[in-house]
């Protein structure tokens, strides 16, 4: 566990700090209760381009919702990296549930994933900030390496999952349902 502490506190000394103060945190908000992700995923269900994207992403949360933070969080119940080491203050209000694995890392990983598999126009964009969301939540102190490392890792395997189950649904329901080989008057 050493480790994790010297690459924290070497993130600490990164240079840009006044503006990586202001910006880290920006950016992690960006994950809280993996909002972004679900109004992305709602978006894009909404056009027929994008849907399948969306619906890939939103199974995916769905499961990460139900592995990392009702049964693995709890599970482990890994103390976060601030209660370990207080002599660090804290830019956000601190998160009241356990560490691992890093939630909004979990959450955006698994949505950029799912997107990017079916557009990758969307999905590229969405992978920058899952990447910026995880190294904040570093930055920030709130989670230890190997925190946001299984987050990328169940998140990949959340999209993935969540691609598949889409692909399933995709070919179980067909997208014209009127155009199921009935025949109008005539």
């Amino acid at each position: 566990m050493a480790w994790e502490f010297n690459v924290l506190d070497l993130i600490q000394q990164l240079p840009a700090k006044d503006f990586l103060n202001v910006l880290m945190p920006r950016i992690s908000s960006l994950g809280d209760a993996g909002l972004v992700w679900i109004v992305l995923s709602v978006l894009l269900l909404l056009f027929p381009k994008t849907r399948r994207a969306g619906l890939a992403s939103g199974i995916a949360l769905i499961f990460m919702l139900i592995t990392g933070n009702m049964i693995l969080k709890p599970l482990v119940a890994r103390l976060r990296p601030f209660t370990v080491n207080t002599a660090v203050e804290l830019l956000i209000p601190p998160p009241a549930d356990f560490s691992f694995p890093s939630g909004h890392t979990y959450a955006s990983f698994a949505s950029s994933t799912a997107i990017l598999r079916n557009n990758r126009r969307i999905g590229s964009c969405a992978l920058v900030l899952a990447i910026l969301i995880a190294f904040s939540r570093l930055y920030l102190y709130v989670h230890y390496p190997t925190d946001v490392l299984f987050g990328i890792l169940l998140g990949i395997l959340a999209g993935w999952l969540g691609n598949q189950a889409a692909k399933t649904a995709w070919k179980r329901f067909p997208r014209h349902p009127q155009s199921r080989g009935t025949r109008g008057p005539g």
